[in-house]
């Protein structure tokens, strides 16, 4: 009787058929729960590498394929292919994509052919498959990036994303995270490569940080000090910038609509010993007055795509629009909620200029006594800077170190 095959690459393809047949991004699936850490982590890194290699996997199977197989049939493929290329032994590798075809009522007729077309990709798939070019964003997103950033820019992107993201850490202020031996970048984050189970890691237990892109950590700093000013952290959830602020003193009001996602916050204020006040609810309806206002709007999420490579794949760019007026939307409502002489940071983890500068542009024109606020850190470089005033991060930033997610960020005031 065949060996059940690995619950990691098992698990893997049924995320690449959770996103690619079914739209669903990886960071809203149960599939994972029933595995143990470890295991858990190998999927996830298996359906990583393989969404974002998916291009090359595609084109060095087809001289192998006469016709399309079955999608799923298809992602056991991609898998396989992209990790014998990885450098994955080919005598578990193939075993095990077979055997997981083998299992399924409508894949179990394609276990020959799953093991014919890995096995010749094993002999010539790892010497080809850096001899193709690096994959490409599809067209729905590429286009109006090339048409922002230019050509060279976007395939320096490109080139980002398929190398995929280091672990960046933001400190607690005063902690000393030198026993993790990372890398501590200008703007005060520790990078981590290689960096295995989080939960594992030295100062994980203690609260001496929490996991946070390098971009995502500096819409914060452009406030400046915190200590006892009561900050609203609008669409607050996953919560670093709701820690962050506790970390520097403020007085932290973390508003998100999913109370289930403000359950993750409550559980890192607890592991990092900081405290917030947690709000449910609808942004639109929220009434206060504050000294500041970070809004971290909903939108496109397309400068993450280095650490979420489903995300193209997810969908198809067809809420942006609808994100867009979301958007104009919350920053209206953000400068309702400021005391006279408040300050508010907009920001996007986008690389549309349609949700970062040109928002702050036409925000700057419905109101005429509002203005942006110069930025002046040490630790701003001058190709960030955006004719508005703001700040433009993309993922070829810092290529040499890893990248960066892409961000836009401004601050403003009102009065």
């Amino acid at each position: 009787m065949p060996a059940a095959p690995s619950p990691a690459r098992l698990a893997a393809v049924d995320l690449l058929d959770q996103v690619l047949e079914q739209g669903g991004p990886l960071s809203e699936t149960d599939r994972l729960d029933r595995l143990d850490p470890a295991d858990r982590a190998a999927a996830q890194r298996l359906a990583v590498m393989t969404l974002r290699g998916m291009e090359r996997a595609d084109r060095l199977l087809k001289p192998h394929l006469r016709k399309a197989p079955p999608l799923r049939v298809m992602n056991i493929l991609r898998l396989g292919t992209a990790e014998l290329c990885a450098g994955g032994a080919a005598h578990g590798v193939v075993s095990d994509c077979v055997e997981i075809a083998a299992q399924g009522k409508w894949t179990a007729s394609a276990k020959g052919l799953v093991n014919a077309v890995l096995r010749k990709v094993a002999a010539d798939g790892p010497a080809a498959w850096g001899k193709q070019r690096f994959p490409r964003l599809p067209r729905w997103l590429r286009d109006p990036l090339v048409e922002a950033w230019g050509p060279q820019a976007v395939a320096n992107m490109e080139r980002v994303h398929f190398e995929g993201a280091p672990l960046d850490l933001t400190p607690k202020p005063g902690a000393d995270l030198s026993a993790l031996g990372g890398e501590l970048l200008p703007t005060g984050s520790v990078r981590l490569r290689d960096a295995g189970q989080i939960s594992a890691l030295p100062g994980y237990a203690e609260g001496d940080w929490w996991v946070q892109d390098a971009a995502a950590a500096l819409p914060v700093k452009l406030l400046g000090d915190v200590t006892g000013l009561s900050v609203l952290d609008l669409c607050a959830a996953p919560g670093g910038k709701t820690l962050q602020l506790a970390a520097a003193g403020a007085q932290v009001t973390a508003l998100d609509l999913s109370q289930a996602r403000l359950e993750r916050v409550s559980e890192n204020l607890a592991r990092t010993r900081l405290s917030a006040t947690l709000v449910a609810g609808d942004a639109m309806e929220h009434e206060g007055q504050y000294d500041a206002v970070l809004l971290d709007a909903p939108c496109s999420a397309t400068g993450t795509i280095r650490r979420h490579p489903d995300l193209p794949h997810a969908h198809q760019g067809e809420r942006i629009t609808e994100l867009i007026g979301l958007q104009e939307a919350l920053f209206d409502k953000a400068l309702s909620l400021l005391k006279p002489g408040g300050k508010l940071v907009y920001a996007t983890c986008s690389l549309i200029p349609d949700e970062g500068e040109c928002q702050v542009d036409e925000a700057l024109a419905r109101h005429p006594d509002l203005r942006v606020l110069p930025l002046d850190a040490p630790w701003i470089e001058d190709k960030w800077r955006s004719d508005e005033g703001g700040l433009r991060l993309r993922p070829d930033f810092w290529a040499e170190k890893g990248g960066m997610d892409g961000f836009y960020m401004a601050l403003l005031s009102k009065g």
